[in-house]
């Protein structure tokens, strides 16, 4: 159990986390388990607490310092990312009203898929691409889409993009401002502006939704 609550605390410490990446890309072996971090936040319910855009970030950090091929990292993470979309698909299309059933739990709150459902009926077939970008609602989406029917083709067209850009854009980020001086030394600093910006939508919605209480 200990080593396992030591690896879930250097996932929330930045030096930890980019040391722990730095490791992991000098072999195939870690980055796989990079790339099985991915897959579970994005088709496993459980894994909304993984911290997807910071190790994104870090991942970009990391290979850029070391002059790895980012593109070829991408394609293994974009890879998982769509992996992790379709187990989650399949399993809100087989399971979900089970699922919606269930009494809150320690790793379980209802008001998680609802949440993600009321975000899902107002964005429709984009809320599959805008939710990578969003922690919490990226891993329920997927399984929300599977429990409204969305017609598979296009779930994939969306997971597919989505996935795509997400993967792209915040690890080239990382490769990119990893190179700045500036960067490198206030690195927790950064990342943790990366974590700040990537909760922001979720605030919003939570703010907009308690106003709205309030003024019913």
């Amino acid at each position: 159990m200990h080593p396992i609550l030591d690896f879930v605390r250097s996932l929330y410490n930045a030096e930890r986390l980019l040391e722990m990446v730095r490791t992991l890309l000098s072999s195939s072996l870690g980055v796989a388990g990079i790339a099985g971090i991915i897959f579970a936040e994005t088709g496993l319910l459980a894994g909304f607490f993984l911290p997807g855009d910071s190790l994104l970030f870090s991942v970009g950090v990391a290979s850029g310092a070391a002059g790895m091929n980012i593109y070829l990292i991408c394609g293994a993470l974009m890879l998982a990312a769509f992996l992790g979309d379709n187990l989650g698909y399949f399993l809100g299309y087989h399971t979900g009203p089970r699922v919606f059933s269930r009494p809150k739990s320690r790793f379980f709150h209802p008001d998680q898929i609802r949440r993600t459902h009321a975000f899902y009926e107002k964005y429709g077939a984009r809320a599959i691409m805008y939710a990578r970008f969003i922690p919490i609602v990226r891993s329920c989406t997927p399984y929300i889409a599977g429990v409204a029917r969305m017609p598979y083709a296009r779930f994939l067209i969306f997971s597919l993009l989505g996935g795509s850009i997400w993967i792209v854009a915040v690890t080239t980020l990382g490769a990119q401002l990893g190179q700045v001086e500036l960067v490198r030394k206030n690195f927790e600093k950064v990342l943790l502006g990366v974590i700040v910006l990537s909760l922001a939508p979720v605030a919003g919605e939570l703010l907009k939704a308690r106003r709205a209480g309030s003024s019913r």
